[in-house]
């Protein structure tokens, strides 16, 4: 749809609207009693989230392009069918094709104070050529005080879709090396920035000295970013994810500026690896996170 027709069947006055900048990217501007959100259509890429009387809790880069087909930098990026690069050895965006595609805008209402948002991808020119043309996506958003985000995949075709996922979600902090995160205590994982090897449960809150990038599998575990310097803390709970992606570059990245990563963490909603999923003929598979954030003087 385009901006007018957007505006016409789903704008909700006061509350939700839609916009259109330079580039051609059209994004919906939301307004509810207890918190502002801001998300593109490309990717349904939720950009920004912000609690009445809170911070931003989402980092988004300075340095980001907002250009058709690149990858916006921060926010909720939608990884789908697999995580990082592809396992089959084939050609591929990284992190899939979901997160650079047109999303379609299905159902938007207000329900009591949060706002109600469906958007669904089915297959493209994209998608096809990569492979996968029996698949539909929807993305639900149930956006006010809390955040909820969640991700159901259908399996169309007479054989198995397998699949990875994630909602990379990109944390706003003060600075990132007075963060430490809870939840993944007993859990070992997988250190990308050492080889892929495995390693042990650190049996000890997560603390951020260097770079990180790690997958730790086999846990549903609800995960809580200390914001020590931000005075709060985020609380991240799952359902349907197995495995969590914890990622800081402790440097600057394409479309990061080179002291962003000071503001930032990665505390992703995933399925990949040995979580990957296999989704029979017919069926629908459901990943879901519900973000709440918490004022904590105590912590500084």
């Amino acid at each position: 749809m385009d901006i007018a027709s957007l505006n016409e069947h789903f704008a909700i006055p006061g509350v939700l609207a839609f916009h259109q900048i330079g580039s051609g990217l059209i994004y919906a501007d939301v307004t509810t009693p207890h918190a502002t959100a801001t998300i593109y259509l490309q990717g349904a890429h939720l950009t920004a989230w912000q609690p009445a009387g809170e911070q931003p809790v989402l980092f988004l880069s300075r340095e980001s392009d907002f250009l058709p087909g690149k990858p916006i930098r921060g926010g909720v990026p939608i990884a789908f069918p697999w995580f990082a690069n592809r396992h089959d050895g084939k050609a591929g965006p990284s992190h899939g094709f979901a997160r650079i595609q047109d999303w379609t805008l299905a159902f938007a209402a207000l329900a009591g104070e949060d706002l109600h948002l469906t958007f669904t991808l089915a297959p493209t020119a994209m998608s096809r050529e990569l492979g996968f043309d029996n698949f539909r996506l929807a993305y639900r958003l149930v956006i006010g005080g809390t955040l909820t985000m969640q991700l159901a995949v259908a399996n169309d075709a007479a054989t198995p879709l397998v699949f990875e996922e994630a909602l990379h979600t990109y944390y706003s902090v003060v600075d990132v090396h007075e963060v430490t995160v809870t939840g993944l205590e007993p859990t070992p994982f997988i250190d990308k920035t050492d080889g892929k090897r495995e390693k042990p449960a650190a049996h000890a809150p997560l603390a951020f000295i260097g770079p990180t990038d790690r997958v730790y599998q086999n846990t549903a575990a609800t995960c809580v970013l200390h914001d020590a310097a931000g005075r709060r803390r985020i609380t991240v709970a799952k359902t349907n994810s197995d495995t969590t992606v914890v990622f800081n570059p402790w440097k600057a990245m394409a479309d990061m500026s080179a002291d962003e990563w000071h503001e930032m963490l990665c505390v992703e909603t995933v399925n990949a690896a040995a979580n990957t999923v296999t989704l029979a003929p017919g069926e629908t598979h459901a990943m879901q996170a519900v973000i709440s954030v918490e004022k904590n003087p105590l912590l500084n």
